[in-house]
């Protein structure tokens, strides 16, 4: 047992938290909209064709704002064969992910099934195989009240009123070689301001994000930040970063590191976009949009990619990405939700990458169940007690090391503070050592003029780090109650190792 200490206090404040911090990602992937989403042959399948089981699973989940269409798959996608009568829209290769779209769910689908969960929509436009003009052309068709071509076609598509679409995104990973239509930062920087400018131009009220990085660890990270900033410092609000992580080499303990990586990852766009701004003498702030992040089983024991299917030719909505999350996996999300919240300044905007089936907190099967993943938890928890302002919490609990991060927190952890109470998010970090946590609450009590007492307490933990959630056994990994309790202005828990742990205070 470790003996650890923190102090909540109120005036350890970071910012108010944007809503858009609990968004999600969905994308023409695999089985994320055919049978995930959509399947219309399901008994729980609405006149629409969409899954009610996966709806409910969706709004309990709390998305905010909801990426789409991707992802790979915008780099090739031409918006047009989404819409219009179903009948008529035609099948597509899909580069990306070597499939057949069938385009039977496009903007109109999309943005039904959103009214359904409870989520806004944001929008990505291919600068991968197009430009500019088909960018201006989706966002008239989807944003204009005037009478043109473009909005004639909505109405004659069934939507008279305008989608209303505020965050744009200027591409997908375009730092990437496997991306279609891959540039250099020089190129892609004067394409995606050209296209914002033109979009402003139109709509002068959309959010735009342009590409940063697609991972820390790309050989282009820092000068393609530096370059794209150059170009489109003016035109745009945010930056993109994305990051996925796993456990290599079975070595959990290096993977529980995590969260350090995705801070210095934060800590570095911001850094860079910072000096733009100075070089500009501006005191513009460019913010992020996280906008894929997630825990992926991307390279597999071998070092080699899972991210084909095994279908041969071009497959309609193939098993592909089907991760299998594990308690573990779900303590390491939960840390990286904790991150997220404590970068909120400049954080903004986040996508968990993806929602269903695709590396997805959400499982189903054709026909049959739908189920929660383990990282469903973390994330659900955090979306509906995090409100009002994030605050730091400084622990003081050891470190371990870390091969490639060096000295590692042992614990973790970040509060929200709102109207009607606050909220702790801990994580212990340790693959051996369970922690008595002592948080003296004395700054909160004086700050708040009374005491306070635990109302709700969850805790995600298993002696099994690697049980998980499966169609034979949909409910094995859950969350309990929390061993929490409050003694004047001391609260006390305990935390075993490896686990994550939400407290809500009132």
């Amino acid at each position: 047992m470790t003996d650890a200490t923190a102090r909540l206090d109120p005036h350890y404040e970071i910012a108010d938290i944007d809503r858009r911090l609990f968004g999600g990602f969905v994308e023409h992937l695999g089985r994320h909209i055919y049978d995930g989403i959509f399947e219309p042959g399901h008994p729980s399948a609405d006149a629409d064709g969409f899954r009610t089981d996966v709806i409910e699973l969706v709004k309990e989940l709390g998305v905010s704002t909801i990426r789409y269409p991707g992802g790979n798959f915008v780099s090739g996608y031409r918006w047009e064969d989404g819409v219009g009568p179903v009948a008529e829209r035609p099948r597509r290769l899909d580069l990306a992910w070597h499939s057949t779209e069938t385009n039977e769910v496009g903007l109109h689908e999309f943005q039904t099934w959103l009214d359904r969960v409870g989520s806004e929509l944001m929008l990505a436009v291919n600068l991968g195989t197009r430009g500019t003009q088909e960018a201006l052309d989706l966002l008239e068709y989807a944003n204009s009240d005037a009478e043109t071509a473009w909005t004639a076609q909505r109405a004659a598509n069934g939507r008279d009123s305008a989608f209303g679409v505020k965050m744009w995104c200027l591409g997908n990973e375009m730092d990437g070689p496997w991306q279609v239509g891959h540039r250099n930062a020089d190129d892609y920087g004067k394409l995606a301001s050209r296209t914002a400018k033109a979009m402003r131009m139109l709509d002068p009220g959309v959010e735009l994000v342009v590409c940063g990085s697609s991972a820390r660890s790309m050989p282009t990270f820092g000068s393609w930040e530096r370059t794209v900033l150059e170009h489109t410092f003016d035109d745009v609000e945010f930056i993109s970063c994305h990051s996925y992580y796993q456990e290599l080499g079975g070595n959990a303990q290096e993977f529980l590191a995590s969260g350090v990586d995705m801070a210095r990852f934060i800590e570095s766009v911001v850094a860079i976009a910072d000096t733009v701004a100075a070089t500009k003498k501006s005191d513009k702030r460019i913010m992020i949009s996280f906008d894929e992040w997630n825990v992926w089983y991307l390279h597999d024991d071998e070092g080699g990619q899972n991210d084909k299917p095994e279908e041969k030719g071009w497959p309609v909505a193939p098993r592909l990405l089907e991760d299998k999350y594990h308690a573990l996996d779900a303590v390491v999300f939960g840390d990286l939700m904790i991150t997220l919240l404590q970068h909120a300044d400049r954080v903004r905007s986040a996508s968990l990458a993806q929602l269903v089936n695709v590396i997805a907190p959400i499982m189903t099967e054709p026909g049959g169940p739908a189920w929660r993943q383990t990282t469903f938890f973390p994330f659900s928890i955090t979306s509906r007690l995090a409100h009002g302002r994030a605050v730091r919490v400084p622990v003081s609990a050891g470190t371990f090391t870390s091969e490639k991060l060096g000295e590692v927190e042992t614990v973790n952890a970040v509060a929200t503070i709102d109207d009607e109470g606050v909220s702790l998010f801990v994580v212990n970090r340790s693959t051996t050592d369970a922690a008595d946590l002592r948080v003296d609450l004395a700054p909160l009590v004086r700050a708040l003029g009374r005491e306070v007492a635990v109302v709700e307490s969850h805790l995600l933990h298993e002696d099994d780090l690697y049980a998980a959630n499966t169609l034979e056994d949909r409910e094995r990994v859950g969350v309990r109650e929390a061993e929490a309790s409050v003694d004047g202005e001391l609260l006390s828990l305990a935390l075993p190792a490896v686990s994550w742990t939400a407290v809500r205070l009132a």
